[in-house]
Parts: structure tokens; sequence; C-alpha cells
């Protein structure tokens, strides 16, 4: 028994011999049946393209979905928790907790908002404001690793902000340049709510590969 195993072929091909030859007998023609080995020759080239137009369907829509997912979820993460009844005070501790859980890869407090934004050029298009720590912003590596100009490594240090590069061309902004951010949670005088408005020099400009991301967030 043992030597039966020893006997075996390694490495065998996905087609045998026997499966060759029994293959070639069909596909091949007799002297007066040539109709019938065209249209075995017009079926197996059929079948043939529908099996590799298949595969490469499936190849692109398979890396298509996973370069939408690493671009969506490495900019929005899995899962959101937020407060309901009262403000999220203790977002370091909740953070760390959640950071303890087995499986999470990182989780990061943020907060985010709907302003306006305002460049050199343009009268201003809307924009997702969001507010994180540098030590958190290093950790997004699909933002951290596409610094096209500037750097966040002293994110912290100053007023600054990292825009995307197509929000950046449309406004006419630069490296240095100021942006001016109007939220519409403002202040309530007499005379009605007042815009809140402040402008913040441009520390960084990212570029993620999607347009929905690179126009919008701040």
């Amino acid at each position: 028994m043992n030597e039966a195993v020893a006997a075996r072929p390694v490495g065998a091909g996905p087609f045998s011999i026997f499966e060759r030859m029994v293959a070639w007998r069909y596909l091949r023609s007799r002297r007066k049946e040539t109709v019938i080995s065209v249209i075995a020759s017009i079926s197996f080239l059929g079948i043939m393209l529908g099996v590799a137009t298949l595969i490469v369907v499936m190849a692109v829509m398979n890396g298509f979905r996973a370069e939408l997912l690493t671009r969506i979820l490495g900019v929005n993460g899995h899962l959101i928790v937020q407060p309901l009844d009262s403000p999220l005070e203790d977002y370091a501790q909740v953070a760390s907790r959640i950071n303890g859980v087995s499986g999470v890869k990182y989780a990061i407090p943020l907060i985010d908002g709907q302003v306006l934004a305002q460049g050199n050029v343009g009268g201003g298009t809307g924009a997702l404001v969001r507010g994180i720590r540098g030590e958190d912003l290093s950790k997004i590596a699909i933002v951290a690793s596409n610094i096209k100009q500037g750097s966040i490594a002293d994110f912290d240090s100053g007023d600054g902000v990292a825009i995307g590069k197509r929000m950046a061309e449309n406004l006419g902004l630069t490296l240095g340049d100021t942006i001016t951010l109007i939220s519409p949670d403002g202040d309530v005088t007499p005379i009605g709510t007042t815009p809140r408005m402040k402008g913040y020099k441009i520390a960084a400009i990212f570029e993620v590969g999607m347009s929905e991301y690179d126009t919008a967030i701040v």
C-alpha cells in the first residue's frame, strides 16, 4: 500500500492524458462529419468566451467593491457612537473602552457639522467640518498617507485645517491660504440669529480618490 501511494504522480496537470484523448476524439472531425466538427468548435469557442467574460467581470467587480469599501469605511468608519439626551463629555474614556474591545482596530472621538466654506474664488460651497485630534488624524491612513501638500505633523499646535484637493481647486486655495467657514448655528441676538464666521489657514491638502470626500470634507 505504501508503494502504491509512493507511485502516485506529484504535481499532475489539470487534464490527464485520458481526458485529452476523449476531448480530441469528440472535437476532431471525421471525413463525413465536417459540419458536426464546426458546430462543436463554435460551441467550444462560445463556452470559452463566456467563461472568460465571467471571470473578467467578477474580477472587476471584486476590485471595485474592495476599493469602494476601503475608501468609504476608511473615512467614515464602521460604527458611530453618539449620545441621545446629553452631551458626550467623557468621549476620551468612551473611546478608550471601545479600543479595548477585541477586534476593534481603533476608535477616535470627533465632532462634525455642516458649514459654508468660502475661498479666494467662487461664491462658496457646502462642506462637512470634522473636528479631530492630530494624533487621531494620523491613524486614518487613507488621509494621512495621501497628503499632497503640507503636513499634519503639528496639526494640534495651531488653527490650521486639512481640506480635499478638489475643494482647494474649486475655491482657489493653496497651502497657507485662509478658508472662511460660516456656520448657521450662530448667536441669538435681538435682530435674529447671526451666523458664526471664522478663517482658518490651510495646513494640509489631501486626496483620498473619491470626489465626494475631496470636494466636501474639512
